[in-house]
């Protein structure tokens, strides 16, 4: 608050001014529309952890808010037509309460609406050194320069600068930058903490180009573990284990409360529904990564043994195979369970939540055996790591058939529960 006096012939008037000492910033972003649902999730976590520094580094007038990019554009994942699967808000996928326990988020509506008119005052269009690596060193920098690719933005003749926004047309920019990035997050801090520029909002675009500041992190698995589905999908999810694999939270020990600052949850705490999950990866990999992608014949063969060995009488499946491949792996094993993206489901639940569902059920399941190098699998891995299951019912791929039943497995990524500091000062 501020006291303004006012000089009159007469006397003197005092009023007070409310002033907001710490006024919002807001931090907006968006990737390369090439990049699928689960890549995405990832840039999530850089970006909510960047605005996580951007609140910390001890200037009290950095109020940044993340602001939620609308899901769409998904083509080769979500296989869009005509824009019905753009413009999704992340209520429909996720707890956004959840989100903002670890920092401010607001979808991208409720920014519009608080500022009074759909734009933001800079584009950041995020791009390497054109140059590379200097001497063949990595070092990490930022420099504001010409763009190395003709830019996808253009200025209207009211000088308003025109682009894709998530599908909202209506929204403009009134400055845009190239900005060559190299290394983590933390290379954004002072430029965006006043170093470069006073603007209230920032849309950093090609946010994939920011690497995370500390993989595997505290602030990573924070952030993580602030990713809870929404409650709608966790519901359709829970309803398919209870009618097709005999599977509950109470019997299998499974918990993922919605406020994710719980204590922590020790590997081996859950046991899983009584059926093995399965992600098989098909399509783009068979020609990609076909060394690494087993055909259906020995795909059927590996799951009999798991069921074997893990005593259970039902496999569930989530694929992004053809019709054909799914009906002659089920010819194999009669006792696969799909949760099938229908045209009801994705209406209701749009593509992204009918994943988002095959996600939740490999996540609950007694063992899960993935798909290498696949972001799906990569993100139902760490689901099973936040609810405690053993590592060795996790961290497990199929196995390509020219590598045989030893392939290299996947890599454990453990949660870090405290940072270094806190440990130290335990």
């Amino acid at each position: 608050m501020r006291l303004i006096v006012v000089w009159l012939s007469s006397f003197i008037l005092v009023c007070a001014e409310n002033i907001d000492e710490n006024p919002k910033r807001y931090l907006l972003y968006d990737c390369n529309p090439g990049e699928g649902f689960n890549l995405r999730r990832d840039v999530y976590i850089r970006m909510s952890n960047l605005v996580k520094a951007l609140r910390d580094d001890g200037k009290k007038d950095q109020n940044w808010v993340l602001v939620l990019p609308p899901w769409g554009r998904i083509r080769y994942h979500w296989d869009e037509e005509e824009m019905e699967e753009s413009k999704i808000a992340w209520k429909s996928f996720f707890n956004v309460e959840s989100l903002s326990y670890h920092v401010p988020v607001m979808e991208y509506e409720d920014y519009v609406e608080e500022i009074g008119e759909p734009k933001v005052d800079e584009i950041w269009y995020l791009q390497r050194f054109k140059e590379g690596w200097k001497d063949g060193k990595f070092e990490e920098k930022i420099h504001e320069r010409e763009c190395n690719d003709p830019a996808v933005y253009e200025s209207d003749n009211e000088g308003k600068i025109r682009g894709w926004f998530w599908g909202y047309f209506e929204t403009y920019a009134t400055k845009f930058k190239c900005v060559s990035s190299q290394g983590t997050s933390k290379v954004l801090i002072r430029p965006l903490n006043g170093g470069n520029t006073t603007a209230r909002s920032v849309f950093l675009d090609r946010g994939e180009t920011v690497m995370h500041e500390m993989f595997g992190g505290k602030n990573y698995w924070d952030s993580r573990r602030s990713m809870v589905f929404a409650k709608h999908l966790r519901q359709e999810a829970a309803e398919i284990r209870k009618k097709y694999l005999d599977s509950d939270d109470e019997r299998d020990n499974t918990y993922r409360p919605d406020d994710w600052r719980t204590p922590k949850i020790e590997p081996g705490t859950a046991k899983g529904g009584p059926y093995i999950a399965a992600h098989l990866r098909r399509k783009d990999f068979l020609y990609a990564r076909k060394e690494k992608v087993p055909s259906i014949e020995n795909t059927a063969k590996k799951l009999k043994e798991l069921m074997k060995k893990y005593e259970v009488s039902k496999v569930f499946v989530a694929s992004d195979g053809t019709k054909e491949e799914m009906s002659e792996l089920k010819e194999l094993v009669p006792e696969v369970v799909m949760y099938e993206g229908t045209k009801e489901r994705e209406k209701r639940l749009k593509k992204g939540g009918v994943a988002i569902v095959d996600q939740i059920i490999c996540s609950y399941a007694r063992y899960f055996i993935g798909t290498s190098e696949s972001t799906f699998s990569f993100r139902i891995q760490e689901e099973r790591e936040i609810m405690g299951f053993d590592r060795d019912t996790t961290f497990n791929r199929l196995c390509g058939d020219e590598e045989g039943d030893d392939c290299q497995q996947p890599s454990r990524w453990k949660i870090a529960w405290e940072s270094d500091r806190e440990i130290w000062e335990r």
